[in-house]
């Protein structure tokens, strides 16, 4: 190999770098503009967008997930169920790949809250890798965060429905990302679920 063909290839490597740390940026960026005024349920109302970048966080560092389609859907899984944002909007901006991801983890909040939560359990085992993989590390960072501070006006019972809930989600995720399952059902085990 020349050194010249040695150098080419460094300097793509280095334009990809570039790139996708571009494209987290804007993601970031975008969702952070879109959940601007939300906060989340807890005692110190956590500003919301620390959830959807806490979500990436898991699959980057945790999960060890290096697809950047996967990455910007997770950091995106929020922003049509909870803002303004359209799915053609996700489109145009970051792809058709990202929005099919963002569709399969958005609720449709015309249904009832029932009914959301029993499709998203018929849901699970069907769903692309991709989408199942934003989808655990969604639960995983809420069971986590319920762990940590009971959301303002919920009773414990209600706590422990949606632990047991989310079991039930987890449980058509199975054989998506062994680092994260085994977080999952961890929490699950203390909680005697």
């Amino acid at each position: 190999m020349s050194s010249n063909q040695s150098f080419q290839e460094e300097e793509e490597m280095n334009n990809m770098s570039v790139d996708v740390v571009t494209s987290i940026i804007k993601c970031v960026n975008f969702a952070a503009i879109k959940h601007k005024t939300q906060t989340r349920k807890d005692q110190e109302k956590t500003p919301y967008i620390n959830h959807p970048i806490g979500v990436a966080y898991i699959l980057t560092e945790e999960a060890k997930v290096r697809d950047l389609d996967v990455i910007l859907g997770a950091i995106l899984h929020d922003t049509v169920e909870d803002t303004d944002t359209t799915f053609d909007e996700i489109e145009s901006i970051f792809g058709p790949k990202v929005r099919r991801i963002v569709e399969e983890v958005t609720d449709d909040k015309t249904q009832s809250k029932e009914e959301r939560k029993r499709l998203q359990i018929v849901h699970a085992p069907t769903s692309s890798p991709q989408a199942k993989l934003v989808k655990l590390a969604d639960k995983l960072y809420n069971l986590r965060d319920l762990n940590r501070s009971t959301p303002v006006g919920w009773t414990n019972e209600r706590v422990h429905n949606y632990f047991v809930w989310s079991k039930q989600v987890v449980d058509g995720l199975k054989g998506t990302n062994k680092e994260m399952e085994n977080e999952l059902y961890s929490l699950f085990k203390e909680r005697n679920i």
